[in-house]
């Protein structure tokens, strides 16, 4: 009688899987339990694993990362380096503040404040800094999600087409 119960239980299984193609075993044992099924998870698991039913993991895009050696600069506006540095509020928020140094005079070029700063934001900043300042020859800065999405990718191929 057990594996008449296994063999109901696996056509339900492979049943529910096409119709929910990204839920994994444990919202398809939901789904059963849902329905009315007194049904153990393990059980689910095995007959799930065994019609080979898994979901695949997506795997992440990787932005080329393009490394170059550390060259002092000799004059202003020529190497720029930014970073995030984070701050609480009296009340016990998150500030995020975008700087932007320029290397040689030490000088800040801009801080921007705000509770969160996209990739979109920051591209808008170093946009206005371009048309105010002008172009610096090198940007240096770490692999932060900020700085590798595909907006500062395509806007650091527009910078260094612009400046040479």
């Amino acid at each position: 009688m057990v594996p008449q119960r296994n063999v109901d239980l696996r056509q339900r299984v492979v049943a529910l899987a096409p119709r929910h193609k990204r839920y994994g075993v444990g919202m398809i044992h939901l789904k059963l339990r849902q329905a009315g099924e007194p049904v153990n998870y393990k059980r689910v698991e095995r007959l799930y694993q065994e019609a080979k039913l898994q979901v695949r993991r997506r795997k992440r895009k990787k932005v080329p990362v393009v490394q170059q050696p550390l060259a002092r600069p000799k004059a202003p506006n020529e190497v720029w380096s930014m970073d995030f540095v984070f701050d609480r509020t009296s009340e016990g928020r998150v500030i995020k503040c975008l700087t932007v140094i320029d290397d040689v005079t030490h000088e800040v070029v801009v801080i921007e404040v705000e509770r969160a700063i996209s990739v979109a934001g920051v591209t808008c900043v170093m946009d206005g800094l371009a048309q105010a300042r002008g172009h610096p020859k090198v940007i240096r800065s770490d692999n932060g999600k900020e700085f590798c999405g595909k907006a500062m990718v395509t806007a650091r191929m527009s910078l260094a087409c612009s400046c040479v």
